[in-house]
């Protein structure tokens, strides 16, 4: 049997010189992926990315009644301010959803925000209606609800939950969750008090966790 078909006295040697190409291929790839996530990390520390800005700067409450001994509905409409404070870095949102809270439990439905593009030190608002009919209340809650009326206040959460992806340049990361918690105190009643009872008074800046 010829060298080239590695006779008996030569197989040893062919292995080896395989063995050793496919080492020294596997080696280059290694190498190409490990330049590669070092400049992607290099551009995104450079960069420091900063997560988005919220603000409530508005609530109109149209209807927040209990219809039954263990029931809400609830009718808001929110003013939402989103701020991208990165010189060098836009934000993809490609699903929003916004929602209101009563101590811990959800008293709306989901409104899905418009997906958008925020380019950099972009500002955008949104004033999307908020909607609850006939929501089941833990009994302890409508008497909650109740002596907050009474005493004068209440305090609701805005939500906003959804996803995003950063851009760097050309290059587009993967998809990050996105949860925002806004503080809306609401008095009852009084000066500067709506139609429906309820006058908002902003609070802080909303708390952002991408």
């Amino acid at each position: 049997m010829s060298k080239k078909d590695c006779g008996n006295h030569d197989t040893f040697w062919c292995s080896c010189k395989i063995k050793k190409k496919y080492r020294e291929i596997l080696i280059g790839l290694a190498i190409l992926i490990v330049l590669v996530l070092l400049a992607i990390l290099i551009v995104w520390l450079a960069l420091r990315p900063t997560k988005p800005q919220y603000y409530l700067q508005d609530m109109i409450v149209y209807n927040l009644n209990l219809t039954g001994p263990t029931y809400l509905s609830t009718t808001i409409q929110v003013t939402l301010k989103s701020h991208n404070p990165n010189d060098h870095i836009g934000i993809y949102y490609d699903k929003l959803d916004v929602y209101a809270i009563y101590k811990g439990q959800q008293i709306t439905i989901p409104t899905e925000l418009p997906t958008q593009y925020q380019g950099h030190d972009d500002v955008s608002i949104w004033s999307p209606y908020l909607y609850g009919i006939d929501v089941p209340l833990a009994p302890y809650l409508t008497v909650a609800l109740e002596q907050d009326e009474a005493a004068g206040y209440v305090l609701i959460q805005v939500r906003v939950e959804g996803r995003l992806r950063w851009k760097v340049g050309t290059w587009i990361s993967g998809h990050y969750h996105i949860d925002v918690n806004c503080p809306a105190f609401l008095t009852v009643g009084g000066d500067g008090a709506g139609d429906h009872g309820f006058h908002y008074k902003p609070v802080t800046q909303c708390n952002v966790e991408v």
